[in-house]
């Protein structure tokens, strides 16, 4: 027997509301003027499947504009975090998208004040623990649509996790290291939404960094 189409099984009038209330804030922040809003409005309370709620949404970030940098200099380094070789710049790709396929950027790159990452049945991972950050507080616009998305943090980074769920889960899974961040340390804050998908941040410590076995055994 043929397993049914995710994207056509029905929603509740929970997942309508969720994406009234993103529609909302997109308007409030001037990204879509009040006609389109009453007309994304009503084709949110008239959607069936989860397949009608897609293009309502695919073109909003849902986040606020970006907090203006604070600090003392244009790139904040989080802590602990590695750098690269003497000479070689850091890459600072604006955007991850996977449709089909994946993404994975680890090691030292730069993160821009923004940054889009976008999975249609497919997987990004955005490993931060040894990035650098052109500003204080970085915005990472996560959205994806049977697909995951996999953000790692260090001990050192203070993370805020703020994406809706639709059918699926946004969340801040369990902490592999306990965090030890000051009021320097750098801000990440993740929005957006998971159809039928998955965006989870983890907090995991610094790559080559022995585990609690290895240093209770002293190897």
């Amino acid at each position: 027997m043929d397993q049914p189409d995710p994207s056509q099984l029905r929603i509740s009038d929970q997942d309508r509301h969720k994406v009234a209330d993103m529609l909302r804030d997109a308007a409030g922040e001037g990204r879509i003027d009040l006609e389109e809003l009453d007309e994304r409005l009503e084709a949110a309370y008239a959607a069936k499947v989860y397949a009608d709620l897609v293009p309502l949404t695919m073109d909003l970030p849902n986040s606020n504009l970006p907090a203006p940098m604070i600090g003392p200099g244009p790139v904040t380094r989080q802590a602990h975090a590695g750098s690269a070789p003497a000479g070689m710049p850091l890459s600072s790709p604006a955007s991850s998208v996977a449709v089909l396929s994946g993404v994975d950027r680890r090691g030292p790159w730069l993160v821009s004040q923004t940054h889009t990452a976008f999975s249609m049945m497919g997987e990004v991972t955005l490993d931060l623990r040894q990035a650098s950050f052109a500003a204080a507080e970085t915005v990472i616009n996560a959205n994806t649509v049977m697909g995951s998305i996999d953000i790692y943090v260090n001990a050192g980074t203070h993370v805020i996790v703020e994406g809706v769920g639709l059918m699926g889960s946004f969340e801040q899974g369990r902490d592999r290291v306990p965090p030890d961040y000051g009021p320097q340390a750098p801000v990440i804050r993740v929005k957006g939404f998971a159809l039928m998908g998955a965006v989870t941040v983890t907090r995991k410590r610094m790559p080559g960094e022995p585990g609690k076995l290895k240093k209770m055994l002293g190897t």
